[in-house]
C-alpha cells in the first residue's frame, strides 16, 4: 500500500487508543494482560475518587484503555454495545455506541487462539470468512475472502474480534453509495 498520509488534510497515522468502560478494573487487567497478554503500561488514578484509567499496549503506539468509574451506569447490550456475537445473536447497537474492537492476528493462528480462549472459559463465536457474497460470509476459504474473524467477549460483555486480512484490498472495492438517515426512514415506511 502507498503511504498517502502526507496528502491528507490531517496527518493521522493510526489509532492512539480506544477508551472503554469496565465494571471491575482487576478483572479487566486479569483478562487483557493475564489472558490476552497485552502489557499494562500506564495506570492513572482519577482525582476526587473519580475512578481509574488504565492503558494496555496492543502494538507500539497503539493502546486499549479502560476507565473504571465507581458510579458508572450498568451495561446496556443492544444499545451501547452489541447484544451478542455474529452468528449467535443480535449485533445491532445504537448510533454513537462502540460495537466491537478488532485485534489483528496471524491468519494461521485462528484455531489455536480459539482453543486457548475456550480453555480459559471464554465464550467464542464461529470463525467467519468474510467475502462479498450476499450474506457477506462463506463457509469455506476461497480467493474472494478478504478477512477472517473470530469473535468473543470480555468479562463485561464487550465484543472483541481477532481478525486477519487474507488478501490485499483493491482500489475498486469501495464502490457502494453511502446510505443516509433518509434511507433508514424510507426502509421503515
Amino acid at each position: 500500500m502507498t503511504d498517502v498520509t502526507d496528502e491528507r488534510p490531517f496527518q493521522i497515522s493510526g489509532f492512539c487508543h480506544l477508551a472503554l468502560v469496565c465494571s471491575d478494573m482487576q478483572r479487566t487487567v486479569d483478562f487483557y494482560q493475564g489472558l490476552l497478554g497485552l502489557p499494562l503500561v500506564k495506570t492513572v488514578e482519577l482525582p476526587e475518587n473519580g475512578g481509574q484509567h488504565f492503558f494496555f499496549e496492543v502494538a507500539p503506539g497503539t493502546y486499549l484503555a479502560f476507565f473504571w468509574f465507581p458510579d458508572a451506569p450498568p451495561p446496556a447490550p443492544g444499545i451501547a454495545s452489541a447484544a451478542d456475537m455474529p452468528g449467535h445473536g443480535e449485533i445491532l447497537s445504537a448510533i454513537a455506541s462502540m460495537n466491537h474492537v478488532a485485534f489483528t492476528i496471524p491468519e494461521d493462528r485462528f484455531d489455536d487462539y480459539k482453543a486457548k480462549l475456550e480453555a480459559a472459559g471464554v465464550r467464542t463465536g464461529f470463525i467467519l470468512n468474510h467475502d462479498d457474497s450476499p450474506w457477506t460470509v462463506a463457509a469455506e476459504m476461497h480467493p474472494g475472502v478478504y478477512i477472517r474473524s473470530l469473535y468473543f467477549v470480555d468479562p463485561d460483555g464487550i465484543l472483541l474480534e481477532f481478525a486477519a486480512w487474507t488478501r490485499e484490498i483493491g482500489p475498486d472495492e469501495a464502490h457502494l453509495t453511502p446510505r443516509t438517515a433518509a434511507d433508514a426512514v424510507a426502509a421503515e415506511a
